[in-house]
């Protein structure tokens, strides 16, 4: 994936063709490199386990092979100068068409043995540990969250569905005004935005909880399990909120950058319940009282046998 994302990106400079408003190369990049994080997430997620087996070596071949067919296609149908997605026009684009959805519904079942092993398996401390499977379950609510796409819009089914069935966006046709890199609709409603938010909670949740333990050197608060727990608990609940959010923003047919007072009250809940969430998962516990605190030996000095533990 590595590789055919350098492929790909050579393809965006020197060929200039078009689909549906987005360079024809754009799409086998995106892929490539999201195809490759995933694989390297779940790599190391699986190499945690303390006793790896046969079933997640299984799953993560199969993960392999869906994603190898999944690209095989994309990256063929660019070649061709036609959308691999939602393309039905001729009876060569429904098959691959088909065939990426069988390979999709194969990855996620993957993905789903993938979870159920590492909720059965101790993967370091306990942050990390949650931080894994919190992110696997999100991931896993994301990837079945592109299966809105598949509904016919409206005026497909006023065509009889003969060239195209599903959109990424929802109220405005694909190909329409985009953000740039991501390519996301500036118009209407994008499926797209839940899809990537929930996958990339696979890599977001250990992230951050690294994030936390480098910064624990410089706060002593930081290097208390229990706390790292809690932090990570709740940008678990942050990111699920987030991906509620997001889809019904888009399902409203409601572009990201354009929210209404709706969406922004939403977003100012969940950022509210965050915060007091973080401050609550932060707050420093209260000292022992002083018959609760441990005799002092004989060899212990007077002020660290007085010193609070917190």
């Amino acid at each position: 994936m590595a590789a055919l994302a350098v492929v790909a990106a050579a393809g965006l400079i020197v060929d200039d063709r078009v689909v549906l408003g987005a360079p024809v190369w754009f799409k086998p990049f995106k892929f490539a490199v999201s195809f490759a994080a995933y694989g390297l997430t779940l790599a190391w997620m699986l190499s945690r386990r303390p006793v790896p087996g046969r079933l997640g070596a299984g799953a993560a071949h199969v993960v392999v092979v869906s994603g190898l067919i999944e690209m095989a296609v994309i990256t063929g149908q660019a070649v061709r100068g036609r959308r691999s997605h939602f393309n039905i026009e001729t009876p060569l684009d429904q098959g691959l068409f088909v065939a990426m959805g069988l390979t999709i519904v194969a990855l996620w079942t993957a993905t789903l043995v993938i979870a159920v092993l590492l909720f059965r398996a101790r993967l370091g401390d306990r942050a990390t540990t949650w931080a894994i499977r919190l992110g696997v379950l999100i991931a896993l609510a994301g990837l079945l969250l592109g299966g809105l796409m598949l509904m016919p819009t409206p005026e497909q089914q006023a065509d009889g569905l003969r060239t195209a069935v599903g959109a990424h966006s929802v109220g405005v046709p694909d190909g329409g005004p985009a953000m740039p890199v991501t390519g996301w609709n500036t118009t209407g409603g994008d499926l797209r935005i839940p899809h990537f938010v929930g996958m990339h909670a696979l890599q977001a949740l250990p992230l951050f909880l690294y994030g936390i333990e480098a910064l624990a050197g410089r706060f002593a608060r930081l290097r208390d399990a229990r706390v790292r727990l809690r932090l990570v608990l709740v940008a678990a609940g942050f990111l699920t909120g987030l991906l509620a959010l997001v889809t019904w923003q888009a399902l409203r047919g409601q572009a990201l950058i354009h929210p209404d007072p709706a969406t922004l009250t939403a977003l100012a809940a969940l950022a509210t319940a965050t915060g007091l969430t973080t401050y609550a998962a932060l707050r420093r516990r209260p000292a022992p009282a002083a018959h609760d605190l441990p005799a002092a030996s004989p060899t212990t000095t007077p002020s660290l046998a007085t010193e609070s533990p917190a």
